[in-house]
């Protein structure tokens, strides 16, 4: 079995004068990621591997979780739709894998990746900060596909506060 983290990145400051790939979290955001990690460490959904776009606000997001896990960057995750997202994935190699990135792109995966979506009314506009737990019957990640992946458990950090 695998275990993926699916992770939007956390609400990021528009009114910074950055461009976007520079754009920090704003205050919001600096508030809703440590949730989400407690929420991850509380019910026992930590990574063996973050693979997390190379963004400021994602970089930011995976700090704020509090996970300790290796992570890689890479600007691969950045704005990428969901095939590109599948082929990211199937590179990983730990067991629960998260992979941090940006919408639509990390909307529409989830939306592909599982099976069945979660019964949750935030799922298919997959806000901010918003985490997927999917699990699959495979051992190695080169072998998931979409449609294959069962949701576990989904988040959203207003749920939290």
């Amino acid at each position: 079995m695998r275990r993926l983290i699916l992770v939007r990145h956390a609400k990021s400051d528009w009114s910074a004068a950055l461009e976007d790939h520079a754009r920090p979290l704003n205050k919001r955001g600096r508030r809703s990621a440590p949730l989400i990690g407690g929420w991850l460490r509380e019910r026992g959904y930590l990574p063996q591997e973050v693979i997390c776009s190379d963004a400021a606000r994602t970089r930011e997001t995976f700090a704020g979780l509090g996970i300790d896990a290796p992570v890689s960057y890479t600007r691969l995750l950045y704005h990428a739709e969901a095939p590109e997202i599948l082929e990211v994935l199937r590179g990983a190699s730990g067991a629960t894998v998260a992979l941090i990135g940006h919408n639509p792109g990390i909307g529409a995966f989830a939306g592909r990746i599982v099976a069945r979506p979660p019964a949750h009314p935030r799922f298919h506009d997959y806000p901010t900060a918003a985490t997927l737990v999917a699990e699959f019957d495979i051992d190695r990640w080169r072998d998931a596909d979409f449609g294959t992946a069962r949701a576990v458990d989904f988040v959203v950090p207003r749920e939290l506060e």
